[in-house]
Order: structure tokens, then C-alpha cells, then sequence
């Protein structure tokens, strides 16, 4: 028998070469709003780009692209 299950959403993406993870703060909330939500604390998601969702294990990832002090 199948049984249906609701993937928890996780958000990442890389500050210099660390991988950065960040929960869900609310399923309620689109990607974009989640960005916002964090980039209070993460200046650098200001200027981010989302990729994603990507199913990754038992979650849903989404992906911030940041460009900020890459050169090329």
C-alpha cells in the first residue's frame, strides 16, 4: 500500500566555502519570502537568485544562488 507524505522543504547555499542550511521557517511562505525572511541575517541573500526545488533524500531542497565576490 502507498502512503502519502508532505517532503520537508530545506534551503541552502554556500557562504565562502562553508554549505549553509537553513530550515523551513514556515511551509506557508513561498521560496522568495523565505529568502527574505532570512536575509536579515544573511546579508548576502540579498542579492541571491533561487534554484530549485531539487528532491534530495527525504527533503526538498532549494538552492540561494549568491554572486556577491565572485569574479568572472
Amino acid at each position: 500500500m502507498l502512503t502519502a507524505s508532505i517532503l520537508p522543504r530545506v534551503f541552502s547555499f554556500k557562504d565562502r566555502d562553508n554549505e549553509v542550511k537553513l530550515s523551513d521557517p514556515s511551509n506557508k511562505m513561498t521560496p522568495e519570502e523565505v529568502m527574505n525572511f532570512y536575509s536579515g541575517t544573511y546579508p548576502i541573500l540579498t542579492t541571491a537568485k533561487i534554484e530549485g526545488p531539487e528532491i534530495k533524500g527525504d527533503e526538498i531542497e532549494y538552492r540561494f544562488i549568491t554572486t556577491l565576490g565572485t569574479k568572472g
